[in-house]
């Protein structure tokens, strides 16, 4: 959410970032909070002056009955009567403007970072660089299916009998796979200063909305009916909730944090769930990075927590690039965003696996996390990375380490977490229940 003063003073460049982000369908917006924040501001000073009146005829009243003017007492008290009551309908109409005014500001993007490349949507994202050399296999790789349930790893249809589309049991040596990429990135992280956590699973409505824009949450959180509670999507939700109205002391930043947890997402819109695949589902785990900090240091951050991913991935003999996400692919909080992509041996292209963003000052205000300062309080940076989410860290990991007999070879750096296994070994149908 945006400082109302930037609209007050600099209206015009509330106005260019909204086309910048191709949604010029906002721009009313941007004249209604000012007018609303006029007329709020109007209502305020009324009030104020209602209130010094209340004050200084409170004040007169003493003077008149000690004098013993009765009469004119009671008639200032009788003013006293109709000023509480002007005030009380004049409150109800400031709650109800600044209301209409949060909704509008709650709905108007955040500024983009000038560094942003001007884009509609993702395909107009820019590649920055690339970490490792693609592999081309001599041998056709199968769908990332087909290779875990050669490996006896995936039970789709059990799944689908209990929970429906978008879920799935994991077994054996790929569940321990799965397990140990969480396991080895959070030691990964913890190695990096960063302060291991398991949050909430769930989150109240003003979380959410403090995290996250109303498109998002539309798309992503699942309510817990007849409960004021969601279903986190990414431990970030949490995470950062768990400094909402809190003043940070300036010493004891940035706050580096790394969490695991499981996510539910609805993928309502254009993606879609896959019938047959675990790319995009409703329920996976995931090992996150969130760093709350001061303002003139989020940038250093972000380039550090994206190298972070890079260096993960790498490490595991991936190759991957980034992306610079253009500005008609940013959520409206972010400020800048960048994605990692894994190399698809199948595919023969590269495809998400990670997102790291910087999210400026937007959560901060939302949730009001402030820093105490020398010469006042001011709000906090927030920035959050993913570390790995397995099922997709698990597509890039078995088809980049397939071999043309259908096992599957471990990354050195997984072993000690596999129980020193160098190999998944073929062993389809082993853990079926047919």
């Amino acid at each position: 959410m945006l400082d109302i003063k930037l609209l007050r003073e600099n209206p015009d460049i509330v106005r260019e970032n909204i086309k910048k982000k191709f949604q010029d369908k906002k721009l009313p917006l941007v004249d209604e909070v000012i007018e609303l924040d006029k007329e709020l501001r109007e209502m305020r000073l009324k009030g104020d002056s209602l209130r010094a009146e209340r004050n200084s005829t409170s004040s007169a009243i003493g003077g008149l009955m000690k004098e013993k003017k009765i009469d004119e007492a009671n008639e200032m008290k009788q003013r006293v009567v109709e000023i509480n009551n002007e005030l009380e309908n004049i409150e109800k109409k400031e709650s109800e403007i600044a209301e209409e005014i949060k909704k509008r500001m709650m709905i108007i993007p955040n500024i983009i970072d000038d560094s942003v490349p001007i884009g509609k949507d993702d395909s107009e994202n820019v590649e920055k660089e690339r970490f490792l050399e693609p592999k081309v296999p001599t041998f056709e790789i199968p769908y990332h299916i087909d290779i875990i349930e050669n490996l006896g790893g995936i039970d789709l249809d059990s799944a689908r009998k209990v929970a429906g589309n978008g879920f799935y049991y994991l077994t054996g040596d790929v569940a321990r796979l799965h397990s140990a990429v969480l396991a080895y990135a959070r030691d990964f992280m913890i190695n990096k200063g960063f302060v291991y956590c398991i949050p909430p699973y769930m989150i109240r409505s003003n979380v959410v909305t403090g995290v996250m824009s109303f498109d998002e949450m539309d798309q992503m959180m699942y309510k817990i009916e007849g409960e004021d509670l969601y279903l986190i999507g990414t431990s970030e939700h949490s995470m950062i909730g768990r400094f909402i109205d809190t003043t940070l002391d300036k010493a004891k930043l940035p706050f580096t944090l790394t969490s695991f947890s499981p996510c539910f997402r609805k993928e309502k819109g254009a993606h879609g769930l896959e019938e047959r695949g675990i790319y995009r589902i409703h329920q996976f785990e995931k090992q996150e990075m969130i760093v709350v900090c001061e303002p003139e240091e989020s940038m250093d951050w972000y380039e550090k927590m994206w190298n972070y991913s890079v260096e993960l991935f790498t490490s595991m003999n991936i190759p991957v690039r980034t992306l610079e996400c253009c500005s008609g692919d940013l959520a409206d909080l972010k400020v800048k965003s960048l994605d990692i992509e894994a190399w698809s041996p199948r595919q023969q292209k590269y495809f998400e696996v990670c997102s790291c963003s910087n999210l400026g000052d937007a959560q901060a205000r939302r949730l009001g996390i402030r820093i105490k300062g020398e010469k006042g309080n001011y709000y906090a940076h927030t920035l959050n990375n993913t570390v790995v989410a397995p099922p997709r860290m698990l597509i890039s990991l078995l088809e980049n380490m397939l071999n043309e007999d259908g096992s599957v070879t471990i990354p050195e750096v997984l072993q000690p977490y596999m129980g020193g296994t160098t190999k998944i070994l073929p062993q389809k149908g082993k853990n079926s229940l047919k």
